[in-house]
């Protein structure tokens, strides 16, 4: 692998991450995607990513299928950004949640979001797409936690 060590992102998922972002902006929700805005740690710009929260006990859950993608690393430099659902926006802090808590949540995403497990197994983060396959692969799947501010 080169020195660039941010995973390549197809020309169809961009497309698809854009038309999830104009859908939002119109007010029309799909599914259960969100879109979650944060600030660039470099550039200071405002990202938008399209990320479909896991809920447990009323907690939401944002994961990433790319973990080392330029959007785990913002979040981690801000620590907080803006969750937008059709025409509402609230701002919330990311806690990223440690290690050892992970493997609960991250079973619960081929049960809640069916539709996202498949770029996690065509990347290579997880083997299959069964919670047991996800919950032995938490450790390499970035998690935060979404707290309402």
């Amino acid at each position: 692998m080169s020195a660039d060590t941010r995973p390549p992102i197809s020309a169809s998922l961009r497309i698809r991450n854009k038309i999830m972002e104009t859908f939002q902006r119109l007010g029309l929700p799909v599914g259960p995607i969100h879109l979650l805005k944060v600030r660039g740690r470099k550039s200071g710009k405002e990202y938008s990513n399209p990320v479909a929260p896991v809920e447990i006990a009323g907690t939401q859950y944002v994961l990433q299928a790319f973990p080392e993608s330029d959007w785990v690393k913002n979040v981690r430099a801000a620590g907080e950004g803006v969750m937008v659902r059709g025409r509402k926006h609230w701002h919330v802090r990311l806690e990223e949640v440690p290690l050892s808590e992970r493997g609960p949540i991250v079973r619960e995403l081929p049960k809640q979001v069916p539709m996202g497990v498949g770029i996690y197994v065509k990347n290579g983060v997880v083997e299959d797409a069964s919670p047991e396959a996800f919950e032995r692969a938490a450790p390499r799947i970035p998690v935060f936690r979404v707290v309402p501010d």
